[in-house]
């Protein structure tokens, strides 16, 4: 099989994953299941993108690399909240079982081991297929599925370990990134750009936000066209004016049509087209490198043929 475009002697794209991710379970019914990390590796081998992959095992990620991020007391909190057995809750939406530490350390750890490979040149992209999801994890609060912010691990990983000045952060999960903000407000070396639904869950990100936050609330029912305007003009004109050195998505796809856990109606070609911007970018500005952290989607069909148009585009395989 041959994409338009590809350059064989290029460097792959990595995905990162790791089978502790699928031992987190919330419960019957939970929409964040472990079935969906199972639809997203089904749909990359029917869809022939997997050939173009380098797989990678996601490492635990150590508490020094989690405190950049989160207070120490908050870490040492989650680990002496893990249970033995049964399931403690977090908050009304977010719990863990006897897997889901180690799920959640692999999911920071994922960020962190994709931000070394696409630094250190050994990969031009990088999707974590990973959960529990991060983005509304607070620097001392889980809530919203999530436990640690894996995309803000990362990005401080970038500008720590690697000495990145610039880092930018791409939301388009349906949900506001509540704990991404909350962490990164006022960090002149970060901007986050989101889109998200509102009034909707967690019900922030409207009022006062920060300098280097450009936030895009959008109206139940909005689709492709008000996500491709909102896009072209306040998430782009924004990026290319901070000219980020790294690139970092926090991928959440329940923004789709079909995904009813929201009321937007992005189609599965939105999140090619999306990432294809924002590569462009990536390529004048960031030498290309970007990484990817799953967050929501939870109609499983919708979240895989979402999830492969994102990864062919983040994999430049779109032409």
């Amino acid at each position: 099989m041959y994409w338009m475009g590809y350059d064989r002697s290029g460097m792959a794209t990595a995905f990162i994953t790791h089978p502790e991710c699928l031992k987190h379970d919330m419960g019957a019914g939970h929409p964040e299941c472990p079935q969906r990390l199972g639809a997203i590796e089904d749909q990359l081998i029917a869809s022939g993108l997997e050939q173009f992959l380098a797989r990678h095992e996601a490492p635990l990620a150590t508490d020094a690399q989690l405190a950049r991020v989160h207070p120490i007391e908050y870490v040492q909190a989650i680990r002496q909240a893990a249970p033995e057995e049964g399931t403690v809750r977090l908050d009304p939406d977010t719990a863990m079982n006897p897997h889901s530490l180690g799920a959640a350390l692999r999911a920071a750890g994922a960020g962190v081991l994709a931000t070394d490979l696409v630094m250190r040149g050994e990969a031009e992209s990088a999707f974590c297929a990973v959960r529990p999801p991060g983005h509304h994890a607070c620097r001392s609060r889980p809530m919203g599925f999530c436990i640690f912010n894996n995309v803000a691990v990362a990005a401080r990983h970038a500008a720590q370990a690697h000495g990145v000045e610039r880092v930018a952060i791409v939301d388009f999960d349906v949900h506001h990134g509540n704990g991404t903000e909350d962490i990164f407000a006022g960090d002149p070396g970060v901007l986050m750009v989101s889109i998200f639904q509102h009034p909707f869950y967690p019900y922030c990100g409207t009022e006062n936000p920060a300098a280097n936050m450009v936030n895009v609330p959008l109206a139940a029912g909005a689709g492709s066209k008000q996500f491709r305007d909102a896009v072209m003009r306040r998430w782009l004109p924004a990026l290319e004016a901070f000219k980020p050195r790294f690139i970092v998505f926090s991928a959440g796809f329940d923004a789709h049509m079909d995904d009813d856990m929201a009321m937007l109606r992005f189609g599965d070609a939105d999140y090619g087209w999306v990432t294809e911007r924002v590569r462009e970018l990536a390529v004048r500005h960031a030498d290309g490198r970007m990484v990817s952290m799953l967050e929501g989607g939870y109609a499983l069909g919708a979240l895989a043929r979402s999830v492969v148009q994102h990864v062919r585009a983040l994999a430049g395989l779109n032409g």
